[in-house]
């Protein structure tokens, strides 16, 4: 017993994995992060809407009106949105009290240890990437569409991905192309250079472009409205073709792939390192985001199903779709060109909350210090939003939205599960604590454990929204198409690696831990 205290190194790494962090250090931490806390509770609200209003409403939702809930999907955002109103309120409470950079990896190290906490974390990372390729996929689509009024063609081979999905009898199969979306590479890595300039100036961007991809969202509401069809919306619930394709399966396999579009709440909570009252901006940024992006996303969607027959909805830019459908050219520029700029905004903010994970994890030491060392002008992360813009890049150049959105949903709700269980674990750990938000509704101590109500319901049905896409993923390499799981499947085997080989040993907390015992003896 006594070699084992006086040399922590012969430790099992078991036991390092599970070595928390309090509360106090995490705020400490959040004091010497050398972020610039520049952030209002305007500005996080428009953090949230620029990154949540994005992708989903302007690239996924004819996805998921065309293969799986027809004029449902409705309905589909309705679930997808009970599920991370009630996720927000969790997050809104952690984020009150833990006001650091890394969110949801911060409070999993906080409750369920290191080892768990660089799990989540990398899966987190895989989630901003492919959410970066998925955005950067459908600005190019928009992008060619807009050309194309003006009578400027770009070869499809440029502004599609190498791999193609298509749909049939219920199951997604793939093939190659000779294409490569060099659009989106384009696209990804002007928005990490921007991000390199530094917070101010990306912030100013985004919310011009968030007041920009609002406002032509509404115009396009406004204008469909004066063309809908009921005969669109029938029937509602398109009878089931097998697997997933429409019915009430249908209805929850889109309402999976639309729960990525809320990845903007864990940009939010990253940003409380750089609030400048976390405590009470970061609820009402969450909260805010929430319900606006929420109304906004249902009136786009039942507008969308009603001007044009679902069935031609399976495509990155729907809503171009929509009005070229209609004969509103002159709309459809305008919506067209506020698309562009809305989805550059989510290029921005992805690009902001991928490199604000890895700094937080860097700074911890599991990843390299290339991904927490501060620009000398600027204190932005610069190398590291680079290296993760290639990254992106690369997988929007080669991977299809299809892959992109169902790998994406499952990291989002397993990541989303896990702040629910730290609200979980930190009440009844630490009950004491203050907390300047809590989530409503209360709960029950069964066995000394505190059950929230929210955040129980909020895991339920997080993994309603994971269960539809991991069992089609599993139907799909059944069937001889095991991308999306052999692309899960090694990013989790690496993430491992990278723990094992360098994490454990460059542990900040541990090597302060093992430099303490080695002075105590």
């Amino acid at each position: 017993m006594g070699q084992l205290k006086t040399n922590p190194q012969t430790r099992s790494r078991g036991k390092q994995a599970l070595r928390r962090k309090s509360i106090s250090e995490l705020q400490k931490d959040g004091e010497t992060s050398g972020l610039d806390r520049k952030l209002g509770a305007l500005n996080i609200a428009f953090l949230g809407v620029g990154c949540i209003v994005g992708a989903g409403i302007f690239v996924l939702t004819g996805t998921a009106a065309a293969n799986y809930a027809g004029p449902a999907v409705i309905i589909s955002f309705l679930l997808a949105a009970l599920a991370c109103g009630l996720t927000g309120l969790c997050y809104a409470e952690l984020a009150s009290i833990i006001p650091v950079s890394g969110s949801s990896y911060n409070y999993c190290y906080a409750s369920l240890g290191e080892g768990v906490a660089w799990l989540l974390a990398w899966i987190l990372i895989f989630d901003y990437t492919l959410a970066q390729a998925l955005v950067g996929g459908g600005f190019a689509a928009y992008l060619t569409s807009f050309l194309s009024d003006f009578d400027i063609h770009v070869a499809s081979q440029f502004a599609t991905s190498t791999i193609e999905a298509s749909k049939s009898g219920g199951r997604t199969t793939f093939a190659t192309s000779q294409s490569t979306n060099l659009i989106a590479v384009i696209a990804i890595m002007i928005a990490a250079l921007l991000l390199t300039r530094g917070l101010s100036t990306s912030t100013r961007v985004n919310n011009a472009l968030v007041v920009v991809k609002v406002f032509v969202l509404v115009l396009f509401v406004l204008v469909g409205l004066t063309s809908l069809n009921p005969d669109n919306w029938q029937p509602f619930i398109p009878e089931n073709q097998g697997g997933f394709s429409y019915g009430w399966e249908g209805v929850f396999r889109a309402a999976s792939i639309l729960f990525f579009a809320y990845l903007g709440f864990e940009t939010i909570s990253t940003a409380a390192g750089e609030a400048r009252n976390p405590q009470t901006d970061m609820p009402f940024g969450i909260m805010g985001a929430l319900g606006l992006v929420t109304v906004i996303y249902i009136a786009v969607a039942v507008v969308l199903t009603g001007i044009v027959s679902y069935t031609e909805l399976s495509t990155p830019d729907p809503i171009a779709v929509a009005l070229d459908s209609i004969g509103r050219s002159s709309f459809g520029l305008i919506i067209k060109a506020g698309a562009i700029l809305g989805l550059g905004s989510v290029l921005l903010v992805n690009a902001y909350g991928q490199s604000r994970i890895c700094f937080a994890v860097s700074k911890d030491g599991l990843l390299p210090s290339l991904f927490s060392k501060l620009h000398t002008k600027h204190a932005s992360p610069a190398l590291g939003v680079i290296a993760l813009g290639i990254l992106s890049a690369i997988l929007a150049a080669f991977l299809p939205i299809t892959i992109l959105g169902d790998l994406i949903s499952i990291g989002t709700g397993f990541a989303f599960s896990i702040v629910c269980l730290s609200v979980i674990y930190l009440r009844t750990k630490s009950p004491e604590t203050e907390r300047k938000f809590r989530v409503p509704f209360g709960g029950v101590r069964v066995n000394g454990v505190w059950l929230g109500f929210v955040p129980v319901a909020a895991i339920v049905l997080c993994w309603v929204m994971i269960i539809p896409v991991l069992i089609d993923i599993v139907g799909q390499a059944r069937s001889g198409h095991a991308l999306p799981i052999v692309i899960l499947t090694l990013w989790i085997i690496l993430g491992t690696l990278i723990y094992i080989l360098y994490g454990l040993r460059g542990s900040r907390r541990h090597i302060v831990i093992a430099s303490s015992s080695n002075t105590d003896s």
